[in-house]
């Protein structure tokens, strides 16, 4: 019982001294917050437009695929009412 008692403070002042750490360090590279913030609001613009950009190119891809088999006989006519739907 102890010796849970015991692992748990050494476990807690180890996280302790990291997130100390961790924060020291943040704090030595990046004294300026106005430069902190600007560069995550630029990290979020690039980060939203990759992201509407491979959702498009996903789309895009996905509607080719399922226009190769629009000729199939049974779910070829669904397909292009997919097909129809999506443009």
């Amino acid at each position: 019982m102890i010796k849970k008692i015991k692992k748990n403070i050494d476990d807690g002042n180890e996280r302790g001294a990291r997130h100390q750490l961790i924060e020291e360090l943040f704090n030595d590279f990046h004294s300026n917050r106005r430069q902190v913030y600007w560069m995550n609001f630029t990290r979020g613009l690039f980060f939203g437009f990759g992201t509407l950009l491979g959702g498009t190119v996903l789309v895009a891809f996905l509607i080719w695929i399922l226009g190769q088999f629009d000729s199939l006989p049974f779910i070829g006519e669904y397909i292009r009412n997919i097909i129809s739907t999506m443009k």
